[in-house]
């Protein structure tokens, strides 16, 4: 496992960013790996202020060198988040070709590094052989930070119930981010009658995962609503994202009925403020696994 004992490294729960030496490096899993932010690298190895005048000419300095020209064409620009929220075009790799870059910048942190970036690419590489390894750390992470086994039972249900709907939504030809966002807000404010932003708001919360912070029948209620989606998408044979907008909306419902006879029968709410901030113990290297919640995919 990578040592994350002293916090010098680790995973960042959001946005897909991992952490070397306290710097942050972006990375996308693409084409069955990740795919590395080569800027993020060049700063941390460097130290320079200015990686994109470095990286530019450390290419040149490779284009040159007859060896590394079929190393350049394994270079991809994928779009990664940059430090204003927008998603912008930048040079990545995988590890292989990390490997082969970090040997042309001179820097005491390259041996490090190296070993570092191998066990982040072969805990993914684990995971994908044996998908039971990331829910098991994803268990233990939970755990770790002093949630219940009951509720880390329905928020793993959650987990796996959200990814089959996503799935579904991918062959059913909804491709965006931005329509994975909508067709998510349209689930929750059917059944909740909020947006998970509003969601967010509503229980004080800022950039934590907001089913990080529900109750047990909050997550009940957010599984029936997803599962109850998927089904009418699957039964009608829902195509392109009009189709599956109205299937979210019909799947929301559901769940959102159900909660309102529950309230009725009760006498007591299921929307709650309450969340977890100050109770829960921070856990280092801790990570978000298989997972897409929210308006996230």
């Amino acid at each position: 496992m990578t040592d994350v004992s002293k916090g010098k490294q680790g995973i960042l729960p959001q946005d897909k960013l991992v952490v070397f030496e306290d710097k942050k490096i972006r990375r996308s899993f693409h084409k069955g790996e990740w795919y590395f932010s080569i800027l993020d690298i060049v700063r941390v190895l460097t130290d320079t202020p200015n990686p994109r005048r470095y990286w530019p000419d450390l290419k040149r300095q490779l284009s040159e060198n007859e060896g590394f020209v079929q190393l350049l064409g394994k270079i991809e620009q994928l779009k990664l988040v940059a430090a204003d929220g927008k998603k912008y075009l930048t040079d990545t790799a995988n590890t292989e070709t990390i490997f082969r870059i970090i040997q042309s910048i001179p820097s005491p942190k390259a041996e490090p590094f190296k070993r570092w970036l191998a066990q982040v690419g072969y805990e993914r590489i684990q995971e994908i052989e044996d998908p039971e390894l990331a829910t098991q750390r994803t268990r233990a992470i939970y755990k770790a930070k002093g949630y219940s086994d009951a509720w880390i039972e329905k928020r793993m249900r959650g987990i796996a119930i959200r990814e089959e709907l996503t799935d579904e939504w991918d062959k059913r030809g909804v491709k965006l981010q931005r329509e994975y966002a909508i067709l998510t807000a349209e689930i929750s404010k059917a059944t909740f009658g909020m947006t998970p932003s509003e969601y967010k708001k509503h229980k004080g919360l800022g950039q934590e995962n907001l089913r990080d912070h529900m109750t047990g029948l909050e997550l009940i209620f957010s599984m029936l609503g997803e599962a109850a989606t998927k089904e009418i998408a699957v039964r009608r044979d829902a195509r392109g994202f009009d189709e599956n907008q109205s299937a979210a909306k019909m799947g929301g419902k559901i769940a959102g009925d159900a909660r309102h006879q529950l309230e009725m029968d009760s006498g007591t709410p299921v929307i709650s403020q309450e969340n977890y901030l100050g109770r829960l113990i921070p856990v280092p290297g801790e990570q978000r696994l298989l997972e897409s919640d929210e308006e996230e995919k």
